[in-house]
């Protein structure tokens, strides 16, 4: 069977598998094209999203690391990567990653969100502002990079920012944004930048997922 056969078998075969909710079964199809075609991006895309959907998060990093040593300048595996490392803890690798996606793509909004949370878990808050920042300039409509600017510039000392924030968000997000000011009207102030404010998961949003 040749090559281009081969591989829509295998498509197809994954497909139908995703279809009816195999993952595992449709990883084995993608795994199979990889295999038969290393060249095969997507495929090799789909093999991390995959994995770390069915909670392997070691094979969802090999994966992603496997897929840049063939394209190394693909940004979406760079945060895709930088995302995998962040969810296994891995800090200083996760930041390394979404630094590489946005110098590879400037225009990746959910890089430059996935930085600053690892910025704000580091107690980077200052870097954390200017990846914010980015990150609402390339996403003016998303509530949740509003709320993490605001609380990181609460958590700076810097009052009339975080409330200049909030009400750019109560103009488009009023429900997100009473969110919002309950918790600066209840959260002390760090008294020293190291000390991070509230994580992602407890505001109640994590880093963005992993795109397929």
């Amino acid at each position: 069977m040749s090559l281009f056969l081969s591989k829509l078998w295998l498509r197809m075969s994954a497909f139908a598998a995703t279809f009816l909710g195999m993952k595992r079964r449709a990883l084995e199809s993608y795994e199979s094209m990889v295999a038969i075609d290393p060249s095969d991006i997507p495929a090799r895309v789909t093999v991390g999203n995959l994995r770390m959907e069915l909670g392997d998060a070691a094979g969802a990093a090999d994966a992603f690391t496997k897929l840049l040593e063939h394209k190394p300048d693909h940004a979406e595996s760079w945060f895709n990567l930088g995302y995998v490392q962040e969810q296994r803890e891995n800090l200083a690798d996760a930041e390394r990653c979404f630094r590489r996606a946005v110098e590879l793509e400037a225009t990746l909004d959910r890089a430059w969100y996935g930085l600053a949370l690892v910025l704000i878990r580091n107690g980077q808050l200052t870097e954390a502002v200017h990846a914010l920042e980015k990150n609402i300039k390339l996403q003016p409509f998303s509530p949740y990079g509003y709320y993490q600017l605001a609380m990181t510039q609460h958590h700076l000392g810097d009052s009339d920012a975080a409330w200049r924030t909030y009400e750019q968000l109560k103009n488009f997000e009023p429900r997100y944004a009473a969110t919002l000011k309950r918790d600066l009207e209840n959260t002390r102030p760090r008294s020293r930048p190291q000390q991070s404010p509230p994580s992602a998961s407890e505001t109640g949003k994590e880093a963005l997922p992993a795109s397929t």
